[in-house]
């Protein structure tokens, strides 16, 4: 009997695998990691979920409450209004640090030159949370500003309800520094606006009679004048392009288009307010009115509402909406490594596990702002309340 034994069994004959083809033949990859096994993949495990979510919040106790803290004041030595501006406004940023800021140059001027340009405006809640009379702090206000030491600076539009900025003051001297200290401004006009500063200690407009086009011009520009509300009323603003069509609504849809979005005249400019009634010309200079301002009161405005906002929201991760003072502040402070001895000989041992400053939100978002500051902000607004504990210091509660 044969037996037919092909090549094909042959235990000395094997077929080439496709791995050991010709390379040139083979299809080449798009991606240098085409041979890695493909996985799928992996979701955080619920032991890492829940200790992230646990970090996150920041208290989950109730407090003992042994009672409200009225006044923020520390120091007794307070004797006016005065006194309280210039404590408030000095101490608004921490000192950038010696060591290890992980900031670079660049940035630490950007920092110094943001802090600069701030106006030197307080608010008043911010007044009000350090003294221990409301009412004899609005009393002696009122009295100052008639004097001409101290100026009220209105703040229109900026938060709703509780959140709203209100009011600020701001010393007499320190605004006329910044007028006599701003480059393009003629000495002319500098002398101008400071007299009617002075003649005007309580009034917050001015009429645009006292300017010509051009001074006006510069004044809005530099920051110390802000176009003001018109003496007319709405229906003769918003609704006259002509007697027969007087409230129409074509008319009412074609009043906000005379000028173009984010130009000047359509914030006012140097016209302040022209006349959107049928391309009549610009009103007579009788009607126009504007208010007294200061250079940068949009950045510092942006910065007190946004660090306002923070605090709350570092509070709304307690289960209770309130925290010890201490723990609030760390989280503030981003966890930033001390400057101590203790902290720089762990450093040296390799045992740093503190965040940079550079790196956390106070420094990045906020320039360096106090958290001691902030926290008088938002007690002297009535949205934080402080209380004492018994236990753990002061606590700190959301109302």
């Amino acid at each position: 009997m044969s037996m037919n034994i092909t090549a094909a069994h042959s235990s000395r004959i094997k077929k080439t695998r496709k791995s050991s083809q010709n390379p040139f033949l083979r299809r080449s990859s798009s991606s240098p990691f085409s041979s890695n096994p493909r996985r799928k993949p992996s979701q955080p495990s619920i032991e890492k979920r829940a200790a992230e979510d646990e970090a996150d919040r920041i208290f989950d106790e109730r407090l003992d409450d042994t009672g409200v803290i009225a006044s923020l004041a520390t120091d007794l030595n307070f004797r006016d209004v005065p006194q309280f501006i210039q404590y408030i406004h000095t101490r608004m940023f921490s000192d950038i640090p010696e060591r290890a800021p992980g900031m670079n140059s660049t940035k630490i001027a950007e920092v110094l030159n943001y802090r600069a340009a701030l106006p030197p405006v307080v608010t008043l809640a911010h007044v009000h949370a350090l003294s221990n009379s409301p009412t004899k702090i609005e009393r002696e206000i009122a009295e100052l500003a008639q004097a001409g030491i101290i100026r009220k600076v209105a703040v229109p539009n900026r938060g709703v309800g509780a959140a709203a900025i209100g009011d600020g003051i701001v010393l007499v001297s320190e605004w006329e520094r910044l007028v006599q200290s701003h480059s393009d401004l003629s000495q002319e006009v500098k002398f101008k606006y400071i007299s009617l500063l002075r003649n005007n200690p309580t009034s917050t407009t001015i009429s645009g009679i006292n300017f010509t086009p051009a001074e006006a011009s510069a004044l809005t520009t530099a920051g110390f004048l802000t176009t003001a509300t018109a003496t007319t009323s709405r229906s003769d603003i918003f609704a006259r392009p002509g007697a027969a069509s007087l409230g129409t609504l074509a008319s009412l849809s074609t009043a906000g288009s005379k000028n173009a979005s984010g130009s000047l005249a359509a914030v006012g400019g140097s016209e302040a307010l022209t006349s959107i009634s049928g391309g009549s010309g610009p009103r007579s200079r009788s009607t126009i009115r504007y208010n007294f301002s200061l250079p940068n009161t949009g950045p510092h405005l942006r910065l007190l509402v946004a660090a306002r906002t923070h605090v709350l929201n570092l509070l709304k991760k307690s289960t209770y909406r309130e925290a010890p003072m201490n723990t609030l502040h760390e989280r503030w402070d981003g966890g930033i490594a001390a400057d101590d001895e203790q902290s720089q000989a762990k450093k040296a041992r390799g045992e740093f596990i503190g965040v940079l400053p550079g790196r956390t939100k106070k420094w990045k978002q906020f320039y360096g702002l106090r958290f001691e500051w902030v926290l008088e902000e938002c007690v002297g607004a009535g949205l934080l309340e402080l209380f004492e504990t018994g236990s753990v210091g002061k606590g700190v509660r959301a109302i």
